[in-house]
């Protein structure tokens, strides 16, 4: 494991499973809740990836990084999809009370967006900043409103995996000679330029920690009677995400209602209107034969539908303030660090972050190039 200077990585032995967290060191764990801010990784990632903000944010503050069940240091245990994202979740729950955290700030990504939605809906939070978030509706196969495009949510889930990626994943494959490669898919779909930077290497190595066992990722399939072939299974990481199982736009109905932070980049190829993992997508585009068009299987509208769950969070009485970064893929806070620190450091209500630009009521939306 490639630690930065200052970080250190323990394990939390709770009643589930054993967790790998990365803290920083001096980092006070009588810290109050409302100091203490827990990140959560997205899919084929670990907590490495969060070592840079957790150098950078103020020393007052405790920083701990989880890995999720099946990724990094923590244990491999399969994951029960017919749950949604709860297995990790209620993971997350045992964890935070061995490190005795009750009330956090939540900052999930991809993934780790999905499960801080689902421990917001179950344990108080004191804010959530979700970068990058999984549609409330979970991944493929909803119309905008939510509603399932197929009962058994055709071309979802664990059958969408790329098999010759999986495989990569299993030989530790570091390189880019194929665009199956992690590395590749780091470059291709992660980040909107060509290369992850300087710590390119150690997302690479955080990537190789996917479990692909049984019950990790991608997670199996079913066959289906509908295009393109295949239907959600019951197992794994992809199915967790599957609509049948997975749907948390009850947040609406929080109470009380957690300050929210969306943080996206306009050009994120992973969760979008027309995401190139999305596989009605991909047939609208012809990359799989047989599309049977947009009346049958059309592209999720996974930003449009985030929107309007915010914004019905909104008027309910919520705060929510949404950055768009122009120029800007699947990671903002690898590519734009400076800008995601100062935005998360607002919704946490720092002292001597910067004032937000609008009222807090209000959705804002402002490009940077810093």
């Amino acid at each position: 494991m490639t630690l930065f200077d200052g970080i250190r990585s323990h394990r939390v032995d709770t009643e589930r499973l054993s967790v790998t967290v990365l803290e920083r060191d001096g980092d006070d764990p009588k810290t109050p809740g409302d100091q203490t801010v827990v990140l959560l990784h997205a899919a084929l990632s670990s907590s490495l990836v969060w070592q840079e903000l957790m150098q950078d944010l103020p020393a007052d503050l405790r920083v701990i990084a989880v890995d999720l069940r099946g990724f990094g240091g923590s244990e491999h245990t399969p994951v029960d999809a017919t749950r949604g994202v709860r297995d990790f979740s209620d993971d997350l729950a045992a964890t935070l009370a061995q490190l005795e955290v009750p009330t956090p700030h939540l900052v999930g990504w991809g993934l780790g967006a999905a499960v801080a939605m689902q421990y917001a809906l179950d344990h108080p939070v004191l804010s959530l900043t979700l970068e990058s978030p999984i549609s409330p509706y979970g991944f493929g196969g909803t119309r905008r409103d939510g509603t399932r495009l197929t009962d058994d949510d055709a071309g979802v889930g664990g059958g969408s995996g790329d098999p010759e990626l999986v495989q990569r994943l299993i030989d530790g494959d570091t390189t880019d000679a194929s665009p199956s490669s992690p590395r590749s898919v780091l470059r291709a779909l992660y980040v909107a330029e060509s290369e992850a930077g300087p710590g390119e290497d150690v997302w690479v190595e955080a990537m190789l920690t996917t479990s692909t066992a049984t019950g990790g990722y991608p997670g199996d399939s079913t066959a289906s009677e509908s295009w393109p072939g295949f239907a959600a299974g019951t197992v794994g990481v992809l199915n967790a995400l599957a609509p049948r199982y997975f749907d948390v736009s009850g947040i609406v109905d929080l109470e009380p209602k957690p300050p929210i932070l969306w943080v996206r980049g306009d050009a994120d190829a992973v969760v979008s209107d027309a995401s190139f993992q999305d596989v009605n997508r991909l047939g609208e585009l012809g990359v799989i034969p047989g599309w049977p068009g947009a009346d049958v299987a059309p592209a999720q509208p996974m930003v449009s539908q985030t929107r309007d769950v915010l914004d019905a969070y909104r008027a309910a009485g919520g705060e929510v303030t949404e950055l768009v970064l122009e120029g800007v893929g699947h990671t903002p806070h690898v590519e734009r660090p400076a800008r995601f620190r100062r935005a998360l450091l607002s919704a946490i209500g720092y002292i001597g972050a910067p004032a937000s630009p609008a009222p807090p009521t209000e959705a804002i939306i402002i490009s940077s190039s810093d």
